[in-house]
């Protein structure tokens, strides 16, 4: 099974150290979050960047709030990116939960599911070669990847869900941990299998990390709690965070009893040594 890293966005300055010392690790993916009116970098900017300082490991955001995004530029970027990379972005995508990065982005956040549905299907067009709409031609370049770059859904709603078989290329669960996401990867495969799609869909799985002294672990519990002040309940995902080799291993390896294929590591504190210890950790 893959193991990833999802990147710390505290120092964006830092992320190509943390891109470059992934690559040259056992890790199979680098992801990076998505929202508007945070301290964060802008995903497909930073990805792009990150693509270029490695040569074999994928990049992908985790997940990108696509309905505060214009769809024609959206999918110019993404298939940018999946012909800079040579095929190694995944576009995560997702709809948000935060009434104020809609209304910075110029959209109503009621209709966030619809807008997406909307996108998804102009996309796929746009990617498939053929014009955007009725009054526009075609949008370049052609991605390398046919049909467009992987596309994971995540979110936890039904209709998230059923998102992946529509339109998608697998599910990207987090903040789950193993016996909950069990439901919803088992509730993705059924969808899938009613929308007589061919194989199967990916499975990812996020897991909140931090690995090393003290410092590092008080860094992270930090930035984890201040990200999800928002829902109320930012100690509960403090309290969450797994800190340990022994834990970090224990849910890698249920995540993979579960039908996981990958399961991401994602890191809330800067220190680019935790790459390091976490490819120990899960190797």
């Amino acid at each position: 099974m893959n193991t990833g890293l999802g990147l710390p966005i505290s120092d964006p300055a830092l992320l190509l150290t943390w891109a470059r010392r992934a690559d040259e690790g056992p890790f199979s993916s680098l992801g990076l979050l998505d929202r508007l009116v945070y301290d964060n970098p802008e995903p497909l900017v930073a990805l792009a960047a990150l693509a270029g300082a490695t040569t074999r490991i994928r990049v992908q955001t985790e997940v990108l709030l696509a309905p505060n995004h214009g769809t024609a530029l959206l999918a110019k970027q993404a298939a940018t990116l999946d012909r800079l990379t040579g095929g190694r972005f995944t576009l995560g995508i997702g709809v948000g939960g935060r009434d104020d990065d809609c209304l910075a982005a110029g959209i109503d956040p009621r209709r966030r599911g619809r807008r997406l549905d909307e996108q998804m299907a102009a996309l796929r067009r746009v990617w498939a070669g053929k014009p955007y709409s009725d009054d526009t031609g075609p949008i370049g370049p052609v991605p390398v990847t046919p049909g467009g770059p992987e596309v994971l859904f995540g979110g936890f709603a039904r209709s998230a869900l059923e998102r992946v078989a529509r339109w998608g290329d697998g599910f990207l669960g987090a903040g789950l941990p193993p016996h909950a996401m069990d439901g919803m990867f088992r509730t993705v495969e059924r969808s899938w299998q009613r929308a007589d799609r061919a194989g199967r869909p990916r499975l990812v799985a996020q897991a909140n990390v931090a690995l090393g002294p003290e410092t590092v672990l008080s860094e992270a519990r930090e930035n984890i709690s201040a990200y999800y002040e928002f829902t109320g309940r930012p100690a509960y995902m403090a309290d969450g965070m797994l800190t340990t080799p022994e834990q970090i291993r224990a849910v890698i390896t249920a995540y993979e009893d579960i039908g996981a294929d990958e399961v991401m590591l994602y890191c809330w504190a800067a220190d680019v040594d935790q790459a390091d210890r976490l490819a120990q950790a899960a190797f």
